[in-house]
C-alpha cells in the first residue's frame, strides 16, 4: 500500500512539475481563460486537479479552431453559389459602361457650353458693332 501511495505521489509531483514548467514557458498573451500568475497558483495549490485544469483549460491551443475555420476554394459551395472575389473597376463591365456614358454626357455638356459661349460672343460683337456704327 505504501508503494502505491509513493507511486501516486511521484505521478502527482511529475504532473505538477511538467504543468508548472509548461505554464511558465508559455507567453502571457497565449494563456487562456486566466492570467498566467493565477494559473501558477492553481497548479501549485490544487494538485493534482490544478495541473490537469492547466492542460485542459489554460494551455494555448496548438491547432486550428475546427471545421468552421478558413474557407477553402472548391469545398462546400456549388459553382453557382461560390462567393465571388471583388473585381477592380478596370475589370468591371458595368463600371466601364457607366464611364463611357458619363464621358458622352460630359462631351455633350461641353459642346452645349461651347455653343452657348459662341452665341454670347456673337451677340457681344453685334452689340459692339451696332453701337459703333
Amino acid at each position: 500500500m505504501i508503494r502505491l501511495y509513493g507511486l501516486l505521489f511521484l505521478i502527482d509531483l511529475a504532473l505538477t512539475v511538467v504543468a508548472l514548467i509548461d505554464c511558465l514557458s508559455t507567453e502571457e498573451f497565449q494563456v487562456r481563460n486566466l492570467p498566467k500568475v493565477a494559473w501558477v497558483f492553481i497548479i501549485l495549490l490544487f494538485a493534482p486537479v490544478g495541473p490537469i485544469a492547466w492542460f485542459v483549460a489554460g494551455r494555448p491551443q496548438r491547432h486550428a479552431a475546427g471545421a468552421a475555420g478558413a474557407w477553402k476554394p472548391g469545398r462546400g459551395f456549388p459553382e453557382h453559389e461560390r462567393p465571388r472575389r471583388p473585381i477592380g473597376p478596370d475589370d468591371d463591365p458595368e463600371f466601364l459602361a457607366s464611364r463611357g456614358r458619363q464621358r458622352r454626357d460630359d462631351e455633350d455638356l461641353f459642346a452645349r457650353w461651347e455653343a452657348d459661349l459662341r452665341r454670347r460672343e456673337e451677340d457681344l460683337r453685334r452689340r459692339e458693332h451696332g453701337e459703333d456704327a
